[in-house]
């Protein structure tokens, strides 16, 4: 029984990624209170252009609407929530499996700033659920601006590219990648 309560209290002072989830498109307002407060956060976005009349206009805006990844310790996200709670509901996004929150590898989530990042028109964002990422073998790249960055290497579109996944949450996979620029992980 203390065994359990000691990973427990270890897990609430433990700073890890977490996927949030804030209501009614109200991602940027949690971010922009997250980045007063100087807690690491991080919303996938893009550029989405529209034509105001003769005029277009690019604006960057969020890939998915209510998601938000934190970097914090569950103890201050629960303090934070607990505070924000009667102007905006936020929560966990669960593990249904395990009954917790979903808590992201920093590796995995390092990978996926570095893709998701960029904002380039080419990115392709996955629902992980619907595409098969286990067929495609583990890969490195090498070289370029995603140098470093782990995922799967698939064929999208006719073009290979690598998809970095959030297990459960989002894929995203990259523009083109060179062959000569990826090298397999045994």
């Amino acid at each position: 029984m203390e065994q359990k309560t000691n990973i427990k209290l270890k897990e609430q002072d433990t700073v890890t990624w977490y996927a949030l989830r804030v209501t009614y498109s109200r991602e940027m307002i949690l971010k922009e209170y997250l980045d007063r407060h100087d807690i690491e956060n991080f919303v996938p976005m893009h550029y989405e252009s529209t034509d105001i009349g003769a005029k277009k206009s690019r604006k960057l805006v969020p890939i998915i609407h209510n998601l938000v990844f934190v970097r914090s310790t569950k103890k201050c996200i629960d303090s934070f929530k607990a505070e924000l709670e009667s102007r905006l509901p936020i929560r966990y996004i669960m593990d249904k499996a395990r009954c917790c929150p979903i808590i992201i590898p920093d590796k995995q989530m390092q990978d996926f700033i570095a893709v998701s990042g960029t904002y380039d028109d080419q990115l392709i964002y996955l629902d992980p659920v619907s595409v098969v990422l286990k067929k495609g073998d583990r890969v490195r790249i090498t070289g370029g601006i995603f140098s470093g960055v782990e995922g799967v290497f698939v064929r999208i579109k006719g073009d290979r590219r690598v998809v970095v996944s959030i297990q459960g949450i989002m894929a995203v996979a990259t523009a083109f990648v060179h062959p000569s620029l990826i090298e397999k992980i045994k």
